[in-house]
């Protein structure tokens, strides 16, 4: 049986806090402003977008590592569609921006496009969820 990851206490007000339990690290999350919220804070469904682009290159940088690849630096943008009718994410768009002073060749880059779309994240999510990767090296 796996460890428990998180416990997360209602503070009231739609917010809420989770502490990882192996590091301690805290997030506060809020309702949005569209549903109720203050917006203060990511929201469940902030956190969710936001864990497929840093899942997207933590995956990249496992296999950057492995071929002795340098992404450092590479950033995330994500952006967050959500739809009614059940109230849900409808998209997320992902755009992966390495850096400028970073050159790959073909081979380097298709190896790390492939790691993006292996996302444990992103083969978790439901399959009507669009995503949109890109990535611009």
């Amino acid at each position: 049986m796996s460890k428990q990851t998180a416990q997360i206490v209602y503070e009231g007000s739609l917010r809420t806090q989770a502490q990882h339990l192996r590091s301690g690290n805290k997030i506060i999350t809020d309702a949005p402003v569209d549903n109720h919220g203050k917006g203060e804070a990511f929201s469940p469904t902030d956190l969710v977008a936001t864990a497929l682009g840093s899942c997207i290159l933590t995956i990249m940088g496992i296999v950057a590592e492995r071929h002795e690849i340098n992404m450092e630096g590479a950033t995330a943008s994500v952006t967050k569609i959500m739809a009614s009718e059940p109230r849900r994410i409808a998209e997320i768009h992902v755009k992966i921006t390495m850096p400028e002073n970073l050159s790959f060749s073909d081979k380097e880059k298709k190896i790390l496009e492939n790691a993006a779309h292996a996302c444990p994240v992103g083969n978790s999510l439901h399959p009507d969820l669009k995503e949109v990767l890109t990535i611009a090296f």
